[in-house]
């Protein structure tokens, strides 16, 4: 009998401490229990924190991003700011102007003869055919009967020479019938030739309209001219066969 007390009492201090030992394992569990518990806890309130300050930093971005925001509607019907005055600019005295050179305009020369076209000539017989074109062959358009006629060249080709008259009638006439000899027309009636180029000067003869003379010496404004026995001065605006500018000695 004592031995199976013996066992007995074994087996009771055994199963007393297995209770004792189960509840060592439950405290410690309790406390690691309680240990994941604190860290779980901690670990909320550094999530909450991190929430707070990326929230605060959204509404940070949020504020700046609003503030930088482009003018709204009422912005733009501001009233606009009034331009800087623009300085004036500095008046800049003119160049000096450089002295006007007058260039005088190059003479047209016949392809024949390379003679100023045009040029004055006069017939040099008592009859010249004016002709359509430069050849026999053309027909006959005009006929000029006047010795010492003045006419005027107007174009060349070959032994032809284009002309007219102070009516301006003419056509293409041979170089033969005709005279480097000047002569010229009075288109005033009567008019008075003078001793000298002036007005004043004293009356040598009077020269009707459509009289055929010959070309003396000529200044800018005065030309002498020599026919029927008579000679003398007369102002070039009162003749056919000289230019305005035309100067003789």
């Amino acid at each position: 009998m004592a031995r199976i007390d013996m066992k007995a009492q074994f087996y009771c201090a055994q199963n007393v401490e297995e209770p004792r030992r189960a509840r060592d394992r439950a405290g410690d569990m309790g406390q690691a229990m309680t240990v994941s518990k604190i860290f779980a806890a901690v670990s909320g309130i550094a999530i909450l924190v991190g929430a707070a300050w990326s929230v605060s930093g959204s509404n940070a971005q949020a504020t700046s991003k609003t503030q930088a925001a482009p003018p709204t509607e009422e912005a733009a019907i501001a009233p606009a700011q009034q331009p800087k005055p623009q300085a004036k600019p500095t008046s800049v005295a003119p160049a000096p102007q450089a002295p006007q050179v007058q260039l005088s305009t190059p003479v047209a020369r016949g392809p024949v003869t390379h003679l100023p076209i045009p040029r004055y000539v006069s017939l040099k017989g008592g009859k010249g055919n004016a002709r359509r074109g430069p050849s026999l062959s053309h027909r006959i358009d005009w006929v000029f009967t006047h010795p010492g006629m003045p006419l005027r060249v107007t174009a060349e080709f070959g032994h032809w020479r284009r002309v007219e008259d102070s009516e301006g009638q003419g056509g293409w006439i041979h170089y033969t019938l005709l005279s480097g000899v000047r002569h010229v027309i009075v288109t005033q009636d009567m008019v008075d030739l003078h001793a000298r180029p002036d007005e004043k000067a004293e009356v040598t003869a009077k020269a009707q309209i459509g009289a055929i003379a010959r070309l003396g010496a000529c200044n800018h404004d005065w030309c002498e001219i020599e026919g029927g026995g008579a000679d003398g001065w007369l102002p070039k605006a009162d003749l056919w066969g000289v230019d305005p500018d035309e100067t003789r000695d």
